[in-house]
């Protein structure tokens, strides 16, 4: 934005923060709208609750409600065309749909693209997910003047999608995670009852984070791993849960406050995440950000994030992720922490912020 360029005041999408599994794009919205506060004015935009703002919500940013709840509110946006954001914000030079839940508007529009996951193997979403993601899909490919990605992966697929490069803007995400003093892992790991080394996972339990794919390999590496566990952290989803009842070296923490990741994952020997599909891989990045060797899918999202200092496999096959748990966890096991490490510095929410409002810039002066 140049210096006498006047700062735009945007209408933000905050709904995510009230699904049940908020998840990544959850984060996504909390982290950026704080970092956004600190440049210009914003605004969330949700549907109709109980509750007039989420609590982890920075309180800088006001909430303005649409008077619908959010099914009828998704089903008047995509059908009907109404309400329109600007109504219920009407100061916004922008807006921002920050998931595929995008209000219509006669203002400039940025939607930021997580992933198009569902064109790749709709079985891994529900039917009505699909259907809903395919109308969003097809509005923003005529509405949208910019469409915001987390990795060049996600950029690809909007191409293939009809996004023209010209409206793509890759914008990393950021991560507020560092490695947990030792008294913090302390704590933690007695809350919940680690007393020893651990291999850790994080994330939503659905059919696309190759859970199944996470529990072989750790069965085939164990004997390989000094008596590590395998430590799953993250939320049931939808489907068929994968994670077993009584697996030996199996723990099932399911979902944990958010404050206590830094801890686990500091704690941790290494962290597996060899996801099918991601827009950008958040885990990846916060395991790295503490200090955590980390084992992800080659040609993926998660590789762009992870970069050289990752130890990259094929999530399809058991065997090369159990040979990755054993490289990630032996004599490679510090140069790869300290790599970790060094490779997060290069990503901030802050220049995630400062990028995106560059975009608002672009848009707004049209």
């Amino acid at each position: 934005m140049s210096a006498t360029a006047p700062t735009p005041a945007v209408a933000l999408t905050v709904e995510q923060l009230w699904q049940r599994v908020p998840g990544g794009s959850g984060t996504y919205v909390t982290a950026l709208a704080a970092a956004l506060a600190d440049r210009l004015p914003v605004t969330g935009l949700s549907a109709w609750h109980r509750a007039r703002r989420p609590s982890e919500l920075d309180p800088r940013v006001p909430v303005r409600r649409a008077p619908l709840p959010r099914r009828a509110l998704y089903e008047a946006w995509q059908r009907v065309g109404a309400p329109r954001a600007e109504h219920l914000v009407p100061h916004a030079d922008v807006v921002h749909a920050t998931t595929w839940a995008v209000p219509p508007t006669r203002r400039p529009l940025v939607v930021t693209v997580h992933d198009v996951a569902f064109l790749d193997d709709p079985s891994h979403f529900t039917a009505h997910g699909v259907a809903f993601f395919r109308r969003a899909l097809t509005a923003v490919v005529e509405r949208a003047d910019a469409v915001v990605v987390p990795s060049q992966d996600t950029a690809a697929a909007c191409r293939r999608a009809g996004i023209e490069s010209s409206r793509l803007h890759v914008v990393p995400h950021g991560t507020d995670v560092r490695p947990a003093a030792a008294d913090d892992v302390a704590r933690v790991r007695a809350r919940y009852a680690l007393t020893g080394t651990y291999v850790l996972w994080v994330g939503t339990r659905e059919p696309r984070k190759n859970l199944d794919v996470v529990l072989r390999a750790y069965e085939r590496a164990r004997d390989r791993l000094d008596g590590a566990e395998l430590v799953l952290v993250g939320p049931q989803g939808w489907g068929e849960d994968a994670a077993p009842t009584g697996a030996p070296g199996v723990r099932v923490l399911g979902a944990v406050p958010r404050t206590d990741l830094p801890a686990l994952y500091t704690g941790a020997r290494a962290f597996c995440f060899p996801s099918l599909r991601e827009g950008f891989g958040l885990p990846v990045l916060e395991a790295m950000a503490a200090g955590v060797p980390v084992v992800t899918s080659a040609g993926t999202a998660c590789a762009e994030v992870a970069g050289t200092a990752g130890v990259l496999v094929d999530p399809l096959d058991p065997d090369a992720v159990a040979e990755g748990l054993a490289t990630a966890t032996g004599g490679r096991h510090h140069a790869l922490a300290a790599a970790s490490l060094e490779r997060a510095t290069a990503f901030s929410w802050g220049e995630a912020a400062r990028a995106t409002t560059a975009v608002y810039a672009a848009v707004a002066s049209r």
